[in-house]
């Protein structure tokens, strides 16, 4: 990646809109998403007739870093910023809040762009969302980039199984690992809980830490291969290692940025935009 290389980090003033707040590891999420935007759509805008980007969990466009006064543009803007555009912007928000902002900062900011938004629980608008997205036929070959950045395990793997049977589709997806799944353990195990049931669409996964077949310190260990044998399963090349994002302060890790492309060519971008933006840290 050349030095002149899009910057994804774009600070912004406020608005009077409504900003929600990120903490300061935001930023690393940005850099990765707005530099695999970046690299995606220079890459391919001559080799597909339309580039589509999608986010399940769009916010307000922009995010306060907590605990500060910066203010930066988030998921959907920065995709927005990108020097050479998508075609088509999908933004999904359930946060009539988030929503509205969104909206507003849109018009204002990039009035030109060709951008559909679904209100509501993704998981639950998965079909209205797929008929949003362009189709592939022998006139017009597309190509799709999936941003998913949800605050805990609320992504069902369905969900994406579904997205990812439209064709070929990249998927950026914020794993939390850490930040839910670690800290909600033993809530999780209690069959009244059906969240990693449906993260990881398997309802039999308490059954190898019940019988001792899994020690409890291997939880993470198990999701993160669970996901990746899901995906594979589905069509997706083996991933690269996920990105890890810890609070700084403290070296705690929090959650994980996963990549899946159907494409050893995808992982090649993802792995320039990663070790350029940052330094890498993998899990496991």
């Amino acid at each position: 990646m050349a030095k002149n290389t899009f910057n994804p980090i774009i600070s912004v003033e406020d608005d009077g809109l409504y900003i929600p707040e990120v903490g300061a590891w935001g930023d690393e999420k940005y850099k990765l998403l707005g530099g695999y935007s970046d690299i995606f759509t220079t890459g391919m805008k001559n080799l597909w007739d339309s580039l589509v980007y999608i986010d399940l969990f769009s916010g307000a466009g922009f995010a306060r870093i907590k605990g500060t006064s910066k203010i930066r543009m988030s998921s959907a803007l920065i995709a927005l910023s990108a020097k050479h555009k998508f075609d088509k912007y999908i933004l999904c928000e359930e946060d009539d809040k988030c929503l509205n902002a969104l909206k507003t900062r849109v018009s204002k900011y990039f009035p030109e762009a060709n951008v559909q938004y679904i209100n509501g629980d993704s998981n639950k608008n998965v079909e209205e969302i797929i008929k949003a997205i362009p189709k592939h036929s022998k006139d017009e070959k597309v190509l799709r980039f999936c941003f998913v950045d949800p605050f805990s395990l609320n992504l069902k793997f369905a969900t994406v199984r579904k997205l990812s049977a439209v064709g070929k589709i990249d998927f950026l997806i914020l794993l939390a690992l850490h930040m839910d799944a670690n800290r909600n353990l033993f809530n999780y195990i209690n069959e009244n809980s059906k969240k990693v049931d449906e993260f990881i669409e398997d309802t039999a996964w308490r059954d190898q830490f019940k019988k001792g077949q899994l020690p409890i310190k291997d939880f993470i260990r198990f999701l993160s291969k669970k996901y990746d044998d899901n995906m594979k399963k589905i069509g997706y090349v083996e991933p690269v290692k996920k990105h890890q994002v810890k609070i700084d302060d403290i070296n705690v890790p929090l959650y994980y940025l996963a990549f899946y492309s159907k494409h050893e060519r995808g992982n090649d971008f993802f792995r320039k935009v990663e070790k350029y933006l940052s330094p890498q840290q993998s899990l496991f």
